[in-house]
Order: structure tokens, then sequence, then C-alpha cells
């Protein structure tokens, strides 16, 4: 008896092996993609091989895994809009030219015209048929002996007497005219630049030159007069008088003056300052 049965149960069990084989073949095998469980239903089976038809699958592009779409949705989430931007700030340097300052410089540039016109100039001091200059002497036509200084020269212009007061005289207003130019220049250059140090170090050098200016101009404008009058024993003319060039001289000095005045006044003026602007986009414009 057990025989038999032994005989009757394997039949049976290769039946319902064929008969899962076929249920799965109906039913497709199930693959994994994407982490995900498809069921993938061949056409037919060759060589123990299955093939599928490639319309049955989802669409997927290479966009569509996890760590691709995380990383965007993040850089979406955390990237600001353009509503929610907030405003800049920046700092402007604004640069703020001081009229002191200006009329120190042009007060500068009239001292040099007038110093030249005093020094190329021979009406510093004037008598009758005699104009004597810190170069040149000049006798007139008219002239009546006996001359000033006893010149036994004919009438014409010749270079001036070697006489020490006079040299100085030039000489000092030759420091005058080159130590002007130099602190206008400077002046100058402080209105010019935008670098806030070196404005203040023009300004502090050419108040210092026009200083020494200012003091040379000075000294020349009474050393002349002063030593003039020990020679009055000598004149051989009653009437003397200084001519414009002399007074030119006074003139230049009054503007070496009030440049150095007003570059000491204006000194500790600030003309550079700095301005915050708040930049608003757009968008925040419109709302």
């Amino acid at each position: 008896m057990s025989e038999v049965y032994k005989t009757q149960q394997q039949p049976s069990q290769q039946l319902q092996q064929q008969q899962q084989q076929q249920a799965q073949q109906q039913q497709g095998s199930i693959g994994i993609y994407n982490n995900k469980k498809i069921n993938v239903i061949p056409n037919y089976t060759l060589s123990g091989m299955s093939s599928f038809d490639a319309e049955s699958l989802p669409d997927y592009s290479e966009f569509d895994s996890e760590s691709v779409t995380l990383d965007y949705y993040k850089e979406s989430v955390l990237r600001p809009g353009a509503d929610k931007m907030a405003p800049t700030t920046t700092i402007e340097t604004i640069t703020i030219t001081r009229p002191l300052k200006v009329i120190a410089f042009i007060c500068g540039v009239i001292v040099v015209v007038l110093m030249i016109m005093a020094l190329a100039s021979t009406d510093w001091l004037m008598a009758a048929g005699w104009r004597q200059g810190l170069f040149v002497h000049c006798i007139e036509e008219d002239s009546v002996p006996p001359l000033p200084f006893n010149i036994q020269d004919p009438p014409g212009c010749y270079w001036t007497r070697d006489i020490g007061y006079i040299k100085a005289t030039a000489a000092l207003c030759i420091i005058t005219l080159i130590t002007d130019v130099i602190a206008t220049v400077l002046t100058g250059l402080g209105l010019k630049t935008q670098n806030h140090n070196m404005k203040y170090k023009f300004y502090r050098i050419a108040v210092l030159v026009m200083l020494v200016s200012l003091l040379a101009v000075l000294s020349a404008l009474i050393v002349y007069p002063v030593c003039f009058a020990g020679e009055l024993t000598m004149a051989n003319r009653r009437v003397w008088e200084f001519g414009w060039a002399y007074g030119v001289g006074w003139g230049a000095a009054i503007f070496l003056f009030g440049a150095v005045v007003l570059l000491l006044c204006d000194k500790e003026s600030e003309e550079i300052y700095y301005k915050e602007r708040k930049i608003v986009h757009e968008n925040q414009m419109r709302a």
C-alpha cells in the first residue's frame, strides 16, 4: 500500500510544480527598480530567458533619484525670493571743496603775478630824471646834473648799482616768488586730491611755505626804504618817492597774509564726508 501511495504522490507533486511555473509565467516576474517593486510581463520565453515590453515600464528620467530631488528641494527652500531680499546699504564718499581754500589758492596766484611785475619794474624809487628798480636804473633825457648818487652815465638804462641792500631786496623778492609758487601748487594739489591724509598734508606744508614767503616779502619791503634813507646825503635830489612797483610789493604781502589766514582758519574743516545709501530692490519698490 505504501508503495502505491508514493507512486501516486510523485506525479501529483510534479503536477503542482508545473502549475506554479505556469502561474509565475502568467503573472510575470517581480523586479525592483529604484527601490520599487514592479511586475515584468514577458511576451515569450527563449532558452530559459524572458524578455519584456519596454512600454510596460513607467517613465523615469536620470534626475528622478531621491538624492538629486532632495538636494534641489533644499536649495529651492533655502534660496530667498526676490521679494524677500533685504535692502543693501552702501557707504559713499562725498568730497566738498571748501570756499576759503579756493580763495587762498586764488590769492597765491595773484601774488605770483604781482611779484613778477615788481621784479621786472624799474619804478621802485623815483626822482626828477631818475628811475631805479631792483636790477636796472634808468636816466631820462631831461635829467639835470648832478645825477643821483654821483652817477656819470649818459641817458639810458643800466644795471643797478652794486649796493648791498638793493641786492638783498632783489634776493628776498625772488625767494618770495619761488616759495609762493610752491605754496600755491601745494594748495591746488590739496584741493584736487581725494586722499584724506594727503589733502591735509598738502595744506599743512602750503601754510608753512606761505609763511616763509610772507616773511621774505615783508623783510624786503622794510629793508629797502630803511637802507635808502642812509643814502639821502648823496641823493642830489630833494624830492624822492617810491614808485608803483614798491606798492605792488605791499599788495603781494597783503594777499599772502590773507592766504595764510584762510588756510589756518579753515585747516580743521572737513572736506570729506561719508554718507550711507540704502539700495532697495525693484520688487520691494513695486510692493
